[in-house]
């Protein structure tokens, strides 16, 4: 069973820029074969993708994030990032990372629904 953690979330001013992390328990030993996601939620609202990241490296974005959002992972440390820059008050909401095994991640991040295994969200809050 996969364990994830994540943190890093807080409060910014527009413009700001904050790093996400999001880290695997240490039992995971097929964390290289999974592909991983982030996903915002805002209240009453479902889970929307930010970005996406498989296990050869492939990455997928959001639109809205493009060009300032970066999705990484160390499979050493066994840590997903998403790096945002330019954040804009639109941008808050709560942030929860995924995981899977066998997730394709091609142009378009991944489904909610595909990934099996999620952390307990960050909440992320930009003011104007």
């Amino acid at each position: 069973q996969v364990q994830l953690v994540e943190s890093g979330g807080g409060s910014v001013q527009a413009g700001g820029s904050l790093r996400l992390s999001c880290a695997a328990s240490a039992y995971t030993y097929t964390y290289d074969t999974y592909s991983w996601g982030w996903f915002r939620q805002a209240p009453g609202s479902g889970r929307v993708g930010v970005a996406a990241i498989d296990s050869d490296g492939t990455t997928a974005y959001a639109d809205s994030v493009k060009g300032r959002f970066t999705i990484s992972r160390d499979n050493a440390k066994k840590i997903l990032y998403l790096e945002m820059n330019s954040l804009q008050p639109d941008d808050t909401d709560v942030y929860y990372c995924a995981a899977d095994e066998f997730v394709a991640v091609t142009t378009h991040v991944p489904d909610p629904g595909i990934f099996g295994y999620w952390g307990q969200g960050t909440q992320v809050t930009v003011s104007s």
